[in-house]
C-alpha cells in the first residue's frame, strides 16, 4: 500500500513493477543482477479520486504516456529493494505535486517612473538615430 495522504492510498496491485538490468558502468554486479526497477501505474484504471486523476492527466511530464500511464525507471542504487523504494517515492511525489494548488497570479503594472524612463530612453535612441541621417544641402 502506497500512502499519498491520510485519505488517499494506492493498493499494491495497481502498481506494476519489473526488475531489469541496470544500464551503464558498475562492474560485474550490473552484468549479473537485475537491480533496476521499471514501475508502471495506470492513472485511468487506478482507484485515485477523480480530482487526482484529472490533474495527473493534465500534467505535461515526460513520464506520463499518451495512454495515461506513469512510467518511472529507478536504477540509482545497487540493490533492487532500494530502487523499488526510490521508484515508489517518486510516484508518490509526482501525485502530491499534481495535487498542489497553484498560486493565483496577481497582474501588475509597471510604475510611472519606469514607464517614463522607458519613454525617455526610446526618445534618446530615436534622436541618436536621427543624427546619423545624411544632411541635405
Amino acid at each position: 500500500m502506497l500512502f499519498i495522504s491520510h485519505r488517499v492510498q494506492i493498493p499494491n496491485d495497481e502498481i506494476e513493477m519489473h526488475a531489469m538490468r541496470a544500464q551503464g558502468s558498475g562492474g560485474q554486479n550490473v552484468n549479473k543482477n537485475s537491480t533496476a526497477i521499471h514501475l508502471r501505474f495506470d492513472i485511468k484504471a487506478s482507484s485515485l479520486p477523480d480530482l487526482y486523476k484529472d490533474k495527473l492527466l493534465a500534467m505535461s511530464d515526460h513520464r506520463i504516456t499518451k495512454d495515461g500511464e506513469i512510467v518511472i525507471k529507478s536504477q540509482e542504487h545497487k540493490s533492487q529493494e532500494l530502487n523499488k523504494e526510490a521508484a515508489l517515492a517518486r510516484l508518490a511525489a509526482m501525485i502530491k505535486e499534481a495535487n498542489k494548488e497553484q498560486k493565483k497570479r496577481k497582474p501588475t503594472k509597471p510604475s510611472r517612473s519606469s514607464q517614463r524612463k522607458r519613454m525617455d530612453k526610446k526618445t534618446k535612441h530615436g534622436q541618436k538615430k536621427a543624427m546619423r541621417k545624411s544632411v541635405a544641402l
